[in-house]
């Protein structure tokens, strides 16, 4: 009986002693990661076939499309570019009236209020107006990104944020509704809405886009705004819209971002 809880036991001990085995050796085992990843470039150009049944599928497509996109809308007497300024530019001028114009009635139909400015950045235009037929494959080229019109209520002291960013950018960062005067350090002289001087308690409506109010371009002072109203009208659209209703567009450089000596 003592010989038999003798060999229990050893084999209890054996069987403990190979289980810890196991588990230590597993635990030493280096385990696998991921350390390279490796592509292949494959080139499409002209050596490419394509596929004659799909190309006739998509050929009345393509022409449709081509068609939509080369109507004319409307007529630009000069090439517009956002080189042409230093501070406001033609055609920034051009797209930010444009926002003001274009979405202003969808804003009061749903707020009964007006809005009172654009910004918009000077990086988003992506391309010129070049003179002649404007049609909406210009708006697509100026304007290729997704980017809606957003309407964000901020009180003038935080819009005094806005023009600070203003101040230190110094680029021609699209505004309308908006008048800055600054000297020749970038003082303020003068800051205006409406024609307006900005009082720090009330609350003004600054139409932008999307990406901008979510701290695109670093303009991080729309974290202040009180309340915002997506109007779900992008600003390509907004152009396209406006090209239709215009016969000759007109943009010019003006007093609305202007440095005195």
């Amino acid at each position: 009986m003592i010989h038999h809880n003798y060999l229990q036991k050893k084999i209890i001990y054996k069987s403990f002693f190979l289980l810890t085995f196991i588990i230590v050796i597993s635990s030493c085992q280096k385990k696998e990661h991921l350390v390279k990843v490796e592509g292949v470039r494959i080139e499409i150009n002209d050596t490419v076939t394509g596929n004659p049944d799909i190309e006739a599928f998509i050929k009345p497509y393509r022409a449709h499309v081509n068609k939509t996109l080369d109507s004319a809308l409307a007529y630009a007497p000069e090439t517009y570019s956002k080189k042409d300024g230093i501070l406001n530019t033609a055609i920034g001028n051009l797209m930010a009236d444009i926002v003001l114009e274009q979405s202003n009635p969808f804003f009061i139909s749903k707020t009964k209020n007006a809005i009172d400015m654009v910004l918009l950045n000077h990086g988003g235009i992506r391309a010129a107006i070049p003179k002649g037929t404007i049609t909406a494959r210009t708006a697509y080229q100026v304007m290729p990104f997704e980017n809606s019109i957003i309407v964000a209520e901020m009180k003038g002291i935080h819009i005094r944020k806005l023009i600070a960013y203003l101040q230190k950018s110094r680029k021609a960062h699209p505004i309308s509704g908006l008048k800055l005067t600054v000297d020749k350090d970038f003082n303020i002289v003068s800051a205006l809405i409406n024609n307006t001087e900005i009082k720090d308690e009330q609350v003004y409506f600054v139409a932008t886009n999307d990406y901008l109010y979510n701290g695109g371009d670093e303009m991080y002072f729309f974290e202040q705004a009180d309340n915002a109203h997506k109007l779900n009208y992008k600003i390509r659209n907004a152009m396209i819209d406006y090209f239709k209703k215009v016969d000759t567009i007109a943009p010019k450089i003006d007093d609305r971002f202007l440095q005195t000596n």
